[in-house]
This record gives C-alpha cells, sequence and structure tokens, in this order.
C-alpha cells in the first residue's frame, strides 16, 4: 500500500512514541508500580494506537478503495468494500 507521505510519518511517529509508551509499562511492572497507575498508562496506549489505525484506514479509503472504485470493476469493489467492513470490526471489538 502507498501510504501519503503527511500519514506516513505521522504513523511513524506515533509508533515510535507507542514503543517507547509500552517499554515504559515494563519497566513500570517491573519497579513493582501500582497497578492504577500502569493500567492508566496500558488505556493510553489502546487510544494511541486506535489513533494509527485510523491514520491507516485513512490512507486505505484514499488509495486502495479509490483505485477499485475507478477502476469499474464491481467484484474489485465488493472485495475491498467486505474488507472494510471486517476491518471496522475488528478495530471496535
Amino acid at each position: 500500500m502507498a501510504h501519503d507521505k503527511q500519514n506516513r510519518d505521522a504513523i511513524l511517529k506515533r509508533l515510535s512514541r507507542l514503543n517507547g509508551q509500552v517499554q515504559g509499562v515494563s519497566r513500570m511492572v517491573e519497579d513493582g508500580r501500582y497497578c492504577v497507575d500502569i493500567l492508566n498508562q496500558t488505556a493510553a496506549i489502546r487510544s494511541a494506537l486506535r489513533g494509527v489505525e485510523r491514520l491507516l484506514i485513512e490512507d486505505h479509503a484514499r488509495s486502495c478503495m479509490e483505485d477499485a472504485i475507478q477502476s469499474g470493476d464491481q467484484d474489485r469493489q465488493r472485495v475491498m468494500f467486505r474488507e472494510v467492513v471486517e476491518l471496522m470490526d475488528k478495530v471496535r471489538g
């Protein structure tokens, strides 16, 4: 998939931040930090991951789905639509 440069940079920046957050949570667990503090951090990680997912879905809609629509290939369009529906179920789940 060809990512929009702006989205790609934002995705990579968010993933880097997420990596740091996950490492921070590992240190918190190792240090025996208060459970609620750790859970607050895991909630922040889930929120940040949802932001990455949103950007990826936007990219998919702007590139892959748009290409399928413009191609006029109804079978390809149906496949893309089913993929997005399934993806949205996973993301919400």
